[in-house]
């Protein structure tokens, strides 16, 4: 049976790879001459408490599949997690504690929601705790035969570490082949995951043949740029727009990206068609449409997906109140600057320290550019490096010319 044309395009929009080539529209036709749906993988490692809008990207996809009547298995990895998935990391990754991996896991797990189908014949949420804990040594045994020492270090974070006499524990070694039975246990027909994961996803179909299974389809998704249109999405970059912060942080971070990354943003986290998506670059080249008007579209839509249509509107109400009372327009909000409670410091605070949480300046460079009278709160040049508390709440702050530097200031 053939696969409908307009399906394979929506389940392959925004990937890199598919492999091997041919396979997805090979096992969709099994799957559908069978009637029944493929079993198709996620694995998260519950690393950090909260998901931001570049881990969502393999999450739609997901959703897409499910969308298409197919199975998603979410893998919250509470087992690997005590290891560190090594890839793209420079330096062993420190282990957590149980109970962070298992906060974390209940955060990740809510948050996960907010995309997926949450019909129980649409999603099965599993934690490979469930298979990986009773592993005996003989079973290690047999999973480390899968493959050899010299496969493993080809991988190229292990490759450059290797090169560059920084350690690899054995215990990183093994993630890979962790992961990858993780897709033997589920019997998984599809992984989906970041570019970055490629070797992982690679090396589950190795284990699933060495168990005598058949090896899955790898989808590779394109990852997603911050909010600075560069490096990608990151908490520790800070250029992360998080899936639980307030409506208006999260409208008014979609309006502080890039002109240039606001395509990819559409392709890879909204329902668009490519022709849609080609027809927007195309208004947008001709003139017809304002960068700002595209962009105020795509916050809108992603504001309601993880709040709601109402919310989404009063976080755009306020973003043009705020931005046409204070002067600053749309395009020049970089980011929103939040105030901690801490940050108060007998009703002053150490402008220094704000700068380089929110701009990512070190403090040298933030007490030059005050010092050189680059830095203005309110439209009124700073002059000192400790200003009063009182009245931050709403202004606008600028550290330099461009948008990278401007923003919004608003409390926690």
């Amino acid at each position: 049976m053939a696969v409908d044309p307009t399906i394979f395009s929506v389940l392959t929009r925004g990937c890199v790879e598919a492999l091997p080539e041919g396979a997805l529209e090979q096992r969709l036709e099994q799957a559908a001459e069978a009637g029944r749906p493929l079993r198709v993988k996620l694995g998260v490692d519950p690393t950090a408490p909260d998901i931001h809008l570049g881990h969502t990207v393999v999450l739609t996809k997901l959703r897409q599949f499910q969308d298409y009547g197919h199975r998603a298995v979410l893998i919250i990895g509470d087992y690997t997690a005590r290891i560190g998935d090594p890839s793209g990391v420079s330096k062993t990754r420190p282990q957590l504690s149980a109970e962070a991996i298992e906060e974390n896991a209940r955060t990740y797990q809510e948050q996960a929601w907010k995309v997926l189908d949450q019909d129980p014949e649409k999603l099965e949420v599993r934690r490979n705790s469930e298979w990986l804990e009773p592993l005996r040594l003989p079973d290690i045994f047999k999973l480390m035969s899968a493959t050899t020492v010299a496969r493993i270090l080809e991988r190229d974070d292990f490759e450059k570490r290797f090169n560059s006499n920084q350690a690899i524990s054995m215990l990183e070694t093994l993630y890979p082949l962790l992961q990858g039975y993780d897709s033997v246990a589920i019997d998984a027909d599809v992984e989906l995951g970041g570019t970055d994961q490629k070797f992982n996803m690679l090396m589950g179909r190795i284990v699933q043949e060495h168990y005598g299974r058949q090896p899955q389809v790898v989808l590779t998704n394109e990852i997603l740029p911050g909010t600075d249109g560069v490096q990608r999405m990151s908490k520790s970059v800070g250029n992360y727009i998080g899936v639980t912060e307030p409506p208006e942080e999260i409208f008014g971070k979609l309006m502080s990206i890039p002109d240039d990354a606001m395509l990819l943003y559409y392709q890879l986290l909204t329902s668009r068609s490519p022709e849609e998506v080609s027809k927007l670059e195309t208004d947008l080249a001709a003139g017809s449409l304002h960068p700002r008007d595209a962009k105020a579209a795509l916050a809108r839509e992603l504001t309601a997906r993880f709040h709601d249509d109402e919310a989404a509107a009063a976080a755009e109400k306020h973003f043009n109140e705020v931005f046409r009372d204070k002067k600053l327009s749309a395009g020049e909000a970089a980011v929103i600057c939040v105030l901690e409670p801490d940050d108060n410091e007998d009703g002053r605070v150490y402008l220094p320290k704000l700068l380089q949480r929110w701009f990512d300046l070190s403090r040298s460079e933030a007490r030059r550019r005050i010092q050189q009278g680059g830095v203005s709160i309110a439209d009124e040049q700073v002059a000192s490096e400790m200003v009063p508390y009182d009245g931050l709440e709403g202004a606008t702050i600028k550290a330099g010319k461009s948008t990278r530097y401007q923003g919004l200031i608003r409390r926690q």
